[in-house]
């Protein structure tokens, strides 16, 4: 047969006695070697370990800060030294094309200069080409006259 645990004859009865106290006292010696000897060289390796680490984040931090910094200056005289080069790019194509219509206006007056003269040559070429005409037409009229006439015609008669 079988009894419950509270009604059997042979069960085990916790009674405070002499031997609480050694355990208390083996306990608290036990928890004093251990701090001693383990949990506070372990706290104290885990302490450092995690300084090191902070100590590390934070110097990679102040790394990045001073790398952003530079690529910002960096990229700021990037900027300035291309605004500069645009400038001086658009300083030079401005004098380019001052210097171009400077010689174009010079070709222009050379042409125009040119043309004026060629007119007044051809002008004069004309003139003079007219009044060789003239007298050839002159000369060519009176022997006309004279061969049609069976006469010589004088110089009265040809105007």
């Amino acid at each position: 047969m079988t009894f419950p645990l509270g009604l059997a004859e042979n069960s085990i009865q916790l009674v405070p006695d002499g031997t609480l106290l050694l355990h208390v006292l083996i306990i608290l010696v036990m928890v004093y070697v251990l701090n001693r000897t383990l949990f506070k060289p372990i706290n104290r390796i885990l302490i450092a370990r995690e300084e090191r680490t902070r100590g590390r984040l934070s110097e990679a931090e102040e790394i990045l800060r001073n790398v952003s910094q530079k690529i910002s200056k960096y990229e700021h005289a990037l900027r300035g030294a291309r605004g500069e080069a645009y400038a001086f790019t658009e300083h030079e194509r401005a004098g380019a094309m001052q210097d171009r219509q400077l010689q174009l206006s010079q070709m222009r007056q050379e042409i125009a200069d040119s043309v004026a003269r060629e007119k007044a040559e051809i002008s004069r070429q004309a003139e003079e080409a007219r009044s060789l005409l003239e007298i050839e037409a002159r000369r060519i009229a009176g022997e006309i006259g004279t061969r049609v006439l069976s006469r010589p015609i004088g110089g009265a008669d040809m105007n």
